[in-house]
């Protein structure tokens, strides 16, 4: 259905909050109750969601699962400084045009206008491509934050009516409203016309007995008295003041680590030699191994 005015046109994944909260576990994404709420009403009320947090506590993994539980396309936006209108939404294929022009030079401009501004010289961009779609579709716009404040007044436009405006071909509007959902790092502050046209969620690091349960789901093969002491010792880590705090998925592959060198306990020796899978500098280990070195 077309959006109008970003509400009342939902994508009907889920029928309840407790759905979305079995289905994201089957799918491998653990959401407390309230990831698993705002999930529900963006789905049900239509709004774009967005999700703000740290990087590495699974903003981008929430959209991938909301996808797969949902049978749908995902199309992602990957935001970076500089990105515009033309990777965004879309542009012409100028080198297919300018074949196409040159191989009716007898043609009157005219004439060949109505071709070259066709469907076959489209080149669609993530944004459009969503909005075109006809099958059920999940829209990632990752780390909207790095991008200019210009796209914002794209995306606005946009996801107010769920519609483009491409004027050699007119206005194209959402036949099936897709599942929006933006990331941010909160390395600067978003506008607060974009922030109304969302929901809001934000999303930081799961509390120990969450994260055991994560680890636990992903690597079944880890001791569960392990999991939790590794976790423990994750926790620790990010209450330093390092340079990068340890993310989940690198919790995660702290787990899968443990489990590859065939550790049954999570002593000092096995910490220090390991650290370099959670923490990516070299003053954040130095520093980690001191503070954690029994006394």
């Amino acid at each position: 259905m077309a959006a109008t005015d970003g509400h009342g046109a939902g994508t009907g994944f889920f029928t309840s909050v407790e759905d979305v909260s079995a289905r994201l576990a089957e799918a491998g994404y653990l959401a407390s109750a309230a990831v698993a709420t705002t999930v529900f009403l963006a789905d049900r009320l239509g709004k774009p969601l967005l999700v703000e947090g740290p990087a590495g506590v699974g903003k981008t993994e929430l959209a991938k699962a909301v996808a797969r539980v949902g049978g749908a396309r995902l199309v992602r936006l990957q935001c970076y400084e500089g990105i515009d209108e033309a990777r965004a939404l879309y542009e012409w294929n100028h080198a297919k045009q300018l074949l196409r022009i040159t191989a009716g030079r007898d043609e009157s401009w005219d004439d060949a206008r109505g071709d070259v501004f066709g469907e076959e010289f489209l080149l669609a961009r993530p944004l459009l491509t969503a909005i075109r779609g006809d099958e059920p579709t999940v829209l990632l716009i990752d780390e909207t934050d790095k991008a200019d404040v210009e796209v914002e007044g794209l995306l606005l436009e946009v996801l107010g009516d769920f519609q483009i405006t491409v004027p050699e071909l007119g206005t194209i509007t959402a036949t099936r409203h897709p599942f929006v959902l933006l990331t941010s790092n909160a390395t600067r502050e978003l506008s607060e016309a974009l922030r109304r046209r969302c929901l809001y969620l934000h999303l930081d690091y799961p509390d120990a007995a969450l994260e055991a349960r994560i680890v636990r789901l992903l690597v079944p093969g880890l001791d569960a008295v392990l999991a939790d002491g590794l976790v423990q010792v994750v926790g620790a880590l990010r209450a330093m003041d390092l340079r990068k705090a340890p993310s989940v998925a690198e919790t995660v592959d702290w787990a899968r680590t443990l489990l590859a060198l065939g550790a049954d306990t999570l002593d000092d020796t096995v910490i220090r030699d390991s650290l370099g899978v959670v923490l990516k500098h070299q003053d954040d280990i130095i520093r980690a191994a001191a503070k954690l070195a029994p006394a």
